[in-house]
């Protein structure tokens, strides 16, 4: 981090995000090609990248992972046949504003939509980065009063954009609203700031955080290169303080669509005790459709990991169904036929074995 005190703060890191191609420019060099794409590009999706993220890109790799998740591509302005503005129909389930209930006992509440780097493989780019702002008191008041309202729902998640970009009390009025309603049990936060922005992980907001308790973090690593010093001291920061810590990667092409690159990457998350959760396939999005991979791809890599690396170390590999459907695991049949006198089934070896049901 060069050793300037001032970068290791996450405000600075916020103040100083990289968002036109001049600063970018500054940073890792530029082709008048890159330039002329980058501001075509940046005409229909915002770009912002923290300084420490910026950092780790490999300027002699053309094919650097961290440069692809966070510097605009002419890709991004070519549309795919079947490329929707909202894939998960987030709008159609969303009864008040912040809110997407999908699932009966379980909701999504959309806090902001800022991020610190804004992905460019994020599935909500039809809002988030819109518009830099966060939820106000009386769209709270509403939010809140919907969920005190469904006493089926248990478990919350803050999602947006990313609520960690927001300030401890504000991110507290929230969290404190929400464990006032007596029917709410879990409280989870989705962030990408462990990985893009890991000073924000302060003494002061885990102190806040435990306050609440049951918490639980999900953050979302793709790749081993995104895994630091300063991304690792973060998760260990957040376990230590007694919150379950979670990752969802994307399976993304040209990212991390290989089983040993997976493989490097899980084994690394689970050394920092961060629990691998899902694996999800990339979603229909305008203009991610150069991310996406064919589903027999992730099905490979999911065949690849399975008893070559402990069952905890292995995600749960889901399509997140179009238009709402929800999250539908997708796996390898090891089942090769069935009767109702025995199961025949194929280990991860591709040996065959008989369980008689008789």
């Amino acid at each position: 981090m060069n050793g300037n005190n001032n970068r290791n703060d996450w405000k600075w890191q916020m103040a100083h995000r990289i968002t036109t191609v001049e600063k970018l420019s500054k940073v890792i060099p530029l082709s008048d090609i890159e330039k002329s794409d980058i501001e075509r590009c940046l005409k229909s999706f915002r770009m912002a990248i923290t300084p420490y993220y910026a950092s780790l890109i490999d300027i002699n790799d053309p094919n650097d992972p961290v440069k692809k998740q966070s510097v605009p591509s002419i890709d991004e302005t070519y549309s795919c046949e079947n490329d929707l503005t909202d894939p998960l129909n987030e709008e159609g389930y969303s009864p008040v504003p912040h809110i997407v209930h999908r699932y009966p006992d379980r909701l999504l509440f959309m806090v902001t939509l800022k991020c610190s780097m804004y992905c460019r493989h994020c599935t909500r780019r039809r809002t988030v980065g819109e518009e830099d702002r966060v939820i106000t008191e009386k769209e709270l008041s509403r939010a809140v009063d919907y969920i005190g309202n469904h006493k089926e729902v248990r478990d919350v998640l803050i999602s947006g954009g990313d609520p960690l970009i927001m300030s401890d009390e504000k991110l507290e009025h929230i969290i404190s609203s929400l464990r006032s309603i007596e029917h709410i049990d879990i409280i989870r936060i989705g962030t990408r700031v462990p990985v893009v922005m890991p000073m924000r992980i302060t003494d002061a907001l885990l102190m806040m955080l435990k306050k609440y308790q049951p918490i639980w973090i999900n953050t979302h690593f793709n790749h081993p290169n995104e895994i630091t010093e300063y991304s690792a001291r973060a998760c260990a920061a957040i376990v230590d303080a007694g919150i379950p810590l979670g990752n969802q990667s994307v399976l993304l092409k040209g990212i991390n669509d290989n089983p040993e690159v997976m493989k490097d990457l899980l084994l690394k998350l689970v050394h920092m005790r961060v629990r691998p959760y899902y694996l999800y396939q990339c979603d229909l999005s305008k203009g991610i459709g150069h991310f996406r991979t064919s589903v027999e791809c992730g099905i490979n890599i999911m065949h690849e990991l399975t008893g070559r690396i402990s069952g905890y170390a292995v995600p749960k590999y889901v399509i997140d169904a179009p238009m709402g459907g929800g999250k539908i695991p997708v796996n390898y049949n090891y089942v090769i036929s069935s009767d109702d006198k025995e199961v025949t089934m194929e280990n991860y070896l591709g040996k065959i074995y008989k369980y008689p049901l008789v």
